[in-house]
């Protein structure tokens, strides 16, 4: 599973059992906080999630900001939760924009549903990460 955590949403990408195919699966509100986790917690429990690949946005120049600490700091209040299952954090340096190409290439307007690019850069990040890994 993968969690592109935003400061308002948080997009949620799954891969199959093979580690081969993602797809999207939804979007969390991240406010209140308590909910979010419950809810991927409940989403982990019912696909059988060993691994959440959380994307960390990474500065151009290599360096980690504020919002970096803060996917960091989402990840751990959720490590306490779901003990169970490895996180891994991947850079998720420029995914929102190819999000948002590759929903214009599908001609999927978003301009009104930007949960639909939160769950999109989920799919990218945890591509990427299974594509490094296998």
């Amino acid at each position: 599973m993968c969690l592109d955590v935003g400061t308002k949403r948080i997009g949620v990408a799954l891969s199959d059992y093979l580690h081969i195919t993602v797809s999207g699966h939804s979007c969390v509100l991240r406010v209140p906080e308590n909910d979010a986790i419950e809810q991927i917690k409940s989403i982990a429990a019912e696909n059988n999630v060993k691994t959440i690949v959380v994307g960390v946005p990474v500065n151009m120049d290599g360096t980690q900001g504020a919002q970096a600490q803060d996917c960091k700091t989402f990840a751990e209040k959720l490590k306490v939760v779901i003990s169970d299952c490895d996180i891994i954090f991947e850079d998720e340096r420029l995914t929102s924009d190819l999000a948002e190409e590759n929903l214009r290439e599908r001609k999927i307007d978003f301009r009104k549903d930007k949960s639909l690019v939160d769950i999109e850069s989920a799919c990218i990040i945890l591509q990427q990460y299974l594509s490094r890994v296998n």
